[in-house]
């Protein structure tokens, strides 16, 4: 009698949180003033698996530098 490999259960990864503060205005460059997401970025985000959502918030984080609003 063979064994079956016991199966567990992975444990699924929550969805990477929205940085959206909801003050929703692009700027000159396409970026938004209140999440530092570019506008194809923020119609995109529904459809992106968690890597690229924490790719996408790393870029946030140096546009919000780079703004000076972020230290």
């Amino acid at each position: 009698m063979s064994e079956q490999p016991v199966k567990t259960a992975v444990p699924k990864e929550r969805p990477v949180k929205s940085p959206c503060i909801s003050v929703c205005a692009l700027n000159d460059d396409d970026v938004c003033e209140g999440c530092f997401r570019s506008g194809m970025e923020i119609s995109r985000w529904g459809s992106m698996n968690n890597d690229e959502r924490r790719a996408v918030l790393k870029l946030c984080t140096e546009r919000a530098r780079q703004m000076g609003r972020l230290w």
